[in-house]
């Protein structure tokens, strides 16, 4: 569906690239000098993949007129072999890697943990001037154990509701009386007695370990796999209780299966999937994707995970950092620095790539405030950026995501296809997930 989605499920390649440290790492990038340097001047490589790295392209012209001096390469990698290629370049002693490099949330506090030296220390570069800059929740996550900042946030993705708003008049079933997932259950019946849709597709196998529900339903309770310590989380009270509301949209007939390669899309083209909980990102997807079901799709708040809580979670993100084997660091952190604080640049990114901004300062210019014509003329993005306004914490991935992530996949799949407890899955999950990583459970 996404390169922001399938890169989770492909985690498995950079895990067993860090594993094979004796590999050679690919070329590409100008770094290579274990030494490092601080050069201002020259030309530096980018590495990013697809869409991303075409809207970075689009900065190089400006950046280069305003920087003489600097010349910059970006370099579209691909996805997943862009995490490939990062890991075992830090794993290498950060041989061959790019001077500014592209990374995914999912991966960035496990780089840090596993290769502390491996990107370039931005603090000493000026970064700390711009921690205020940007929303909420993001800066702690490109801060190492030393307290400085090594990566600083590009894109932010902040969780919505994306729902059809033809089939909730039709059911009778009014948005506005919808602020948890109670009330979405609730009223899921009427929904697909109304309109033959049910409410969302999930992967019930999990063939491609399809854990991004049961992720934000944890995050919207502010709880994770790991808590901020690095303690295992995976079978705490907000955790089961994520799973239990997936079990019951199950149980309740009002959860479709998407495994196999293209079903989410199918379904929902085929208007059988009344709801999609996604962040800011699917807001131009679903109008590209699905022109055909223009005016039909609005969107709300997520629905709480428990009643009376929180309805704001940032659920994923994407940074910017610099190799700290980089010849010319101070070059490469000053396109960082020209590409993510300048509001022009940062939307003109957002325009070409639909990369929504972590930069605050960003959604002062209109077109946050505008009218959809895809939403009937809501004004989705101001929507996503208010929720921005409340607290989100900063959500601990660890270096043992993958392991989590995998352990967690499984004990849905115990629950969607074998009738599992929840409780005990989740239990059983976070036991194994404790023994694998040496980390503690959590009290």
């Amino acid at each position: 569906m996404s390169h922001r989605l399938s890169r989770r499920r492909l985690l498995h390649l950079a895990t067993a690239s860090a594993a094979g440290l004796g590999l050679t790492a690919c070329g590409g990038g100008s770094g290579g000098d274990s030494a490092g340097g601080d050069g201002d001047s020259g030309r530096i490589t980018v590495w990013s993949w697809t869409t991303a790295a075409e809207a970075l392209r689009g900065v190089v012209p400006s950046f280069e007129r305003d920087n003489p001096g600097i010349q910059v390469d970006v370099q579209d990698v691909g996805n997943p072999a862009i995490w490939d290629k990062i890991t075992v370049g830090l794993a290498s002693g950060g041989k061959g890697l790019a001077d500014v490099l592209h990374l995914g949330v999912d991966y960035l506090p496990g780089y840090l943990e596993k290769f502390p030296e491996g990107l370039a220390d931005l603090s000493r570069l000026g970064a700390d001037r711009h921690e205020e800059a940007f929303a909420r929740g993001l800066w702690p996550t490109g801060t190492g154990k030393d307290g400085a900042a090594h990566a600083l946030p590009w894109e932010v993705n902040p969780l919505g509701l994306f729902y059809r708003h033809d089939y909730f008049e039709k059911a009778g079933v009014d948005p506005a009386g919808i602020s948890s997932w109670d009330d979405l259950i609730a009223a899921g019946p009427k929904v697909l007695a109304a309109t033959g849709a049910q409410l969302l597709g999930l992967d019930k196998p999990g063939t491609t370990q399809d854990m991004d529900f049961f992720q934000n339903l944890m995050q919207l309770q502010g709880a994770f796999y790991f808590d901020a310590e690095g303690r295992v989380t995976l079978g705490s009270p907000e955790a089961v209780q994520a799973l239990t509301v997936i079990k019951r949209l199950n149980d309740a007939g009002l959860l479709a299966d998407t495994a196999g390669q293209g079903t989410w899309k199918r379904l929902v083209g085929q208007g059988k999937l009344a709801t999609a909980p996604y962040p800011a990102w699917a807001v131009e997807y679903l109008a590209t994707k699905f022109p055909a079901q223009s005016g039909k799709w609005r969107v709300m708040q997520p629905p709480a995970a428990v009643p009376g809580g929180g309805r704001s979670a940032i659920v994923n993100s994407t940074y910017l950092a610099v190799s700290a084997t980089s010849k010319r660091r101070k070059a490469a952190w000053r396109f960082i620095e020209y590409a993510l604080t300048k509001p022009a640049e940062i939307n003109r990114m957002f325009t070409s790539g639909g990369v929504f901004p972590a930069l605050r300062k960003a959604y002062e210019d209109p077109r946050f405030s505008a009218p959809h014509p895809f939403y009937g003329g809501q004004k989705v993005l101001r929507s996503f950026v208010d929720s921005l306004d409340s607290e989100s914490g900063a959500t601990n991935f660890t270096g043992d995501y993958s392991r989590a992530l995998k352990l967690a996949s499984d004990a849905q799949s115990q629950v969607l296809v074998k009738g599992a407890d929840p409780a005990e899955a989740l239990k059983a999950a976070a036991g194994q997930l404790a023994r694998q990583t040496g980390r503690q459970q959590a009290a």
